[in-house]
């Protein structure tokens, strides 16, 4: 496993589609691996791989506190409901936040790391993970979707 650096806004590859995983071998096993080490060594919830440079859709996701350890792949948002408002930021925008309107509950469907078919359903801060890492799929960055910038003294508050 290695940590991984991590691509700040303005790299192109944010602004890019990810390709779908058709092979679910070793390469993509150590992927997995290495951007779930790469998280944790940020201190982030959520990393995308083109945040590492791949394109290619995988997902990695870790709220300790909700004791969550998700692996995605080729991850799809199946249904959502309810609406919620709030801060969200980004390792690729450091030190960047933004007011964000979010699907109160989502559920996806992905593919593990052995390409087997799981469902999730996620609420409040793992729903609002769900949809920022998928947005980074697209090529959309959380601020496209911030109704409007937080100063640093609002982030005190």
């Amino acid at each position: 496993m290695a940590i991984r650096n991590i691509v700040k806004e303005g790299d192109n590859v944010l602004a890019k589609k990810c390709h779908y995983v058709t092979k679910f071998d070793e390469r993509l096993a150590m992927l997995i691996d290495d951007m779930k080490e790469t998280l944790a060594g940020a201190n982030g919830v959520g990393l995308a791989a083109p945040q590492v440079g791949v394109l290619r859709r995988v997902v990695v996701i870790s709220i300790p506190e909700q004791e969550v350890e998700l692996e995605l792949v080729n991850p799809e948002i199946t249904e959502q409901s309810g609406e919620q408002d709030g801060a969200e930021g980004c390792l690729s925008c450091p030190n960047q936040w933004g007011m964000v309107k979010r699907p109160l509950k989502v559920t996806a469907k992905a593919f593990d790391r052995n390409g087997k078919e799981f469902t999730v359903t996620g609420e409040g801060l793992l729903a609002r993970c769900i949809c920022h890492e998928l947005d980074h799929l697209e090529g959309i960055l959380f601020k496209a979707r911030a109704e409007r910038m937080l100063d640093p003294s609002e982030l005190e508050e």
